[in-house]
């Protein structure tokens, strides 16, 4: 099984899918959603994916839908956002992420700020 880390997740035609990030192969799909535009947010060990008035989490190791809600009465088309408090980075890669962004801070000439 691909580690998380070296996953890529793209949300494509009514389709959710994972690649590995060093080689570009897929390592899973999943076409539970309906077809249409959709949106990803990887929320800790869910992933999040929103299409067409409904919402799926997802287990993104492996793409198995954990459950899904239809939002009856809410509409259908795309969602304008999808925000959780678990949505973030690697707690492991956040160090190289800080540095990375100093880094490139540097190369433009503009001070690295931190909220």
């Amino acid at each position: 099984m691909v580690p998380i880390e070296e996953l890529v997740f793209v949300g494509l035609n009514g389709y959710a899918l994972a690649l590995d990030r060093r080689t570009g192969d897929l390592v899973w799909k999943n076409s539970d959603m309906h077809s249409g535009y959709v949106t990803l947010l990887l929320d800790g060990d869910r992933l999040i994916v929103s299409t067409n008035g409904y919402i799926y989490a997802l287990d993104p190791l492996t793409g198995k839908t954990l459950w899904h809600n239809p939002l009856k009465g809410f509409g259908q088309g795309a969602p304008t956002a999808l925000v959780s408090v678990r949505g973030q980075a690697s707690a492991s890669l956040l160090p190289q992420v800080a540095a990375e962004i100093a880094k490139a801070a540097v190369m433009a000439g503009t001070p690295a700020t931190y909220g």
